[in-house]
């Protein structure tokens, strides 16, 4: 996923890759992220047809046909469940919150918490919205 590469955050925080074949108890579950995260039953998101869901490293959902349904149950889960997005997926999983989920608040913030001192937006993704509003804007 672009964004991911954009903010350096790692694949294997969101996406754990298993065999396209793989049934679902056979899921390595205590290799997979304890935070909700897209099972790709495959070699790659784009070209899988089959992916699943898990959250506190168990299967949630086992047979999700679509990368993007996929994808929204995760981002959803952070909400449903109330869960901190975790520091290593901070920037990108904002950027899905404020720009595809339009969800925007004007404080605070559902990464978790490392420091006292906490910016109400983060300036990666800030600038990246300025970007992607600039280039709309010459582009109309």
């Amino acid at each position: 996923m672009l964004l991911l590469s954009y903010f350096d955050e790692k694949e294997e925080s969101m996406f754990f890759h298993v065999e396209d074949a793989c049934l679902a108890e056979e899921v390595q579950l205590e290799q997979v992220p304890l935070t909700p995260a897209v099972i790709v039953c495959g070699q790659s998101c784009y070209s899988s047809t089959r992916y699943m869901l898990s959250l506190d490293q168990n299967l949630i959902n086992t047979n999700i046909s679509s990368f993007m349904s996929a994808l929204c149950l995760m981002f959803g889960s952070y909400y449903c469940f109330n869960i901190h997005y975790p520091s290593e997926l901070a920037s990108t999983l904002e950027f899905l919150q404020r720009c595809l989920s339009s969800i925007n608040p004007d404080r605070g913030t559902k990464v978790e918490k490392k420091s006292k001192r906490r910016l109400n937006i983060n300036p990666r993704v800030l600038t990246l919205i300025q970007e992607l509003a600039d280039h709309e804007w010459h582009e109309g």
